[in-house]
């Protein structure tokens, strides 16, 4: 089957869903300086923690910053160390700190207007509360800090006798304009707040924020927000607002199901000043990351030769003569190889039944003969609702938060579609790929994915496997089963299916701060280009966030449009590369290796001298 046939079944994505240097996955040291790291000086820092509150105006000192909040509203935050003030004055009758979020991104502002007050008032020599009465709602933001690291820590939390509260959001207004948002959506990105691909854009934990945290990076060091979560909290980054492009709205979402719901938030959102480049604080996160995780041991369970990989080739082709002309080449054992087209059934048809075609186990018995790391590709959640095991784990597929239809997709004259709400129709059209999504925290289905790629595994001998749609763990209306989100589900699923016999590689779609736990390569996706490159993509490149974050554990590879056929494939290609992947090709016949473009030639002279 033609590969960019893969590709083209695969827009249902896009409605599913400096300086330093790194030494070390954790206690590393980067050029700059940022506190809570593990380093003797952060140890005999004079400790300083003070909140006073002075009227509607809260004053904090910690032994990094000081800052006020006015109102509610954070209206000054400076370093110590350099002086520097981020935040530029605001009106603050014009603006909001605290908001409900309903469907559809509705909001309900918590201000003084309306018959609202905001009280200010001490809780302890060290935190103080901002309350907020509206009309249409009440809230509170705990104020306090955390002598040890310098944090200003921000706790906001809101709710309404209305229900259908879908998050509490907090907002930080009157952001220089001259500072950069690095954050991990797709990768990495740095682009001013006011650049139309992030202006105005909610992006939801982990498929699109792919990390919590963000950095404001001026010239010589910034700020930055994260949250220290291990509870799999829904949260989202809210990149500026309907005219106001230099702001930042953090969301706590409540679980689903949301109709009933009255209100959430309860989730800290750490806030610090740091020196040098983005690299500073985001090692910091990652420290914290290791130890809360305990991603030591992850690392100690990674297989050697993950991280000799020099060169992916994705969508392969089963045709043998590809093999022989890359192992002319390149050395084998460098190059991984993601294999669609192995199965009796086509493509995305009939999962989770794995069984491998008679051509397809001659095309891996040679590559494996020669030495070449090859995934199979599965699937982790998707299955076709025709398959036996659909009536035992019907009840627990996927239903959107918002609209509570069941997600998923389908195909038709080459248009992504919703699955049918008709259980009759949605056993009718196999032909048209429909495929629904199962809870991975469901045992049951754990097991059942678990046997059938085993059985695969045990036929093939394989050593690594591909799981697909990874990254599809979402807030759901059914958001929680056997006590697990969807995203502690996909997690304990790729720990799972790496168990299996006598242990397996695991690849997936998508890289975040869950998944990558468990993954040993991730097939990334560029900012919004699944197929068809976004116009601005030129500038999503240059930031390898991810790769700095989670490369100790998780490598990436790209994902399509990879073959150097045109400029944009060629920009494609850079864009990857200069997020940190695996250089990566995708070709649909072996005439592309005999007489490769200049960009596939390119990839595969660097591998071959790599």
């Amino acid at each position: 089957m033609n590969p960019s046939s893969h590709f083209n079944r695969r827009n249902f994505l896009r409605t599913t869903l400096g300086a330093g240097a790194l030494l070390g996955a954790t206690g590393s040291h980067v050029a700059g300086s940022v506190v809570g790291s593990n380093s003797s000086a952060s140890q005999t820092r004079e400790r300083i923690s003070s909140v006073k509150v002075e009227g509607q105006r809260i004053v904090v000192e910690t032994s990094t910053l000081t800052a006020v909040l006015d109102k509610g509203f954070l209206t000054s935050l400076k370093s110590k160390a350099s002086g520097e003030e981020f935040l530029q004055p605001f009106d603050l009758s014009q603006g909001v700190a605290l908001q409900l979020v309903y469907r559809s991104d509705e909001t309900v502002s918590l201000n003084e207007g309306s018959f609202g007050q905001v009280i200010c008032r001490p809780v302890s020599k060290d935190r103080a509360e901002v309350v907020f009465h509206h009309w249409n709602g009440d809230g509170v933001v705990s104020v306090t800090t955390d002598p040890e690291t310098g944090d200003l820590i921000l706790e906001p939390s809101a709710y309404s006798s209305r229900p259908g509260v879908l998050a509490c959001r907090y907002w930080l207004q009157g952001l220089r304009s001259n500072l950069e948002l690095v954050a991990p959506l797709y990768q990495g990105v740095r682009l001013k707040l006011d650049d139309p691909l992030i202006r105005d854009r909610r992006w939801e934990w982990p498929v699109h924020w792919e990390a919590g945290l963000a950095v404001l990076q001026s010239q010589q060091g910034g700020f930055w927000i994260h949250c220290q979560d291990t509870h799999y909290r829904y949260k989202a980054l809210k990149t500026g607002s309907n005219g106001n492009p230099n702001a930042i709205g953090l969301d706590v979402e409540a679980y689903g199901p949301i109709d009933n719901n009255l209100g959430s938030g309860g989730l800290p959102w750490r806030v610090n000043v740091y020196q040098g480049d983005w690299k500073v604080p985001v090692a910091r996160y990652r420290d914290w990351l290791w130890r809360a995780y305990n991603l030591k041991s992850e690392e100690a369970w990674r297989k050697e030769w993950i991280y000799g990989v020099k060169l992916a080739l994705c969508w392969c082709p089963g045709n043998p003569e590809i093999l022989d002309l890359l192992s002319r080449r390149i050395q084998p054992g460098k190059v991984l190889l993601h294999f669609p087209d192995w199965r009796t059934d086509p493509y995305d048809e009939n999962y989770p039944s794995f069984l491998a075609s008679d051509s397809a186990k001659a095309f891996i018995t040679k590559a494996q003969s020669m030495g070449f790391r090859i995934m199979p590709h599965c699937n982790s959640i998707d299955m076709d609702p025709i398959h036996p095991v659909y009536s035992q784990v019907q009840d627990f597929q996927y239903r959107d938060i918002e609209k509570q239809q069941v997600r998923g997709w389908a195909w038709s004259q080459g248009k992504s579609l919703g699955v049918p709400e008709s259980n009759f129709t949605r056993l009718q059209h196999r032909e048209m790929k429909v495929m629904v999504k199962i809870h991975p925290g469901l045992s049951m289905w754990r097991s059942i994915l678990g046997e059938n790629i085993l059985g695969a595994a045990r036929v093939l001998s394989l050593q690594s496997v591909f799981i697909d749609v990874t990254l599809n763990t979402f807030n759901l209306h059914n958001s929680l089963v056997e006590s697990m989100t969807s995203t502690e589900g996909m997690k304990r699923l790729i720990t799972d299916v790496a168990s299996l016999g006598d242990g397996l590689v695991v690849g997936g779609e998508g890289l975040n701060e869950i998944t990558a736990q468990g993954l040993s390569f991730a097939q990334a996706h560029l900012f919004e280009s699944w197929q068809e490159s976004k116009p601005g993509l030129e500038r999503t490149g240059g930031c390898a966030l991810n790769e700095f974050l989670l490369g100790k554990l998780c490598r990436t590879i790209g994902y399509s449009g990879l073959g150097g056929q045109n400029p944009d494939e060629v920009l494609r290609m850079r864009i990857h590369d200069e997020h940190g992947a695996i250089p990566t090709i995708t070709i649909e016949s072996p005439l592309e290796l005999v007489s490769p473009n200049p960009a596939v030639k390119l990839v595969l002279d660097k591998a071959a001298r790599s």
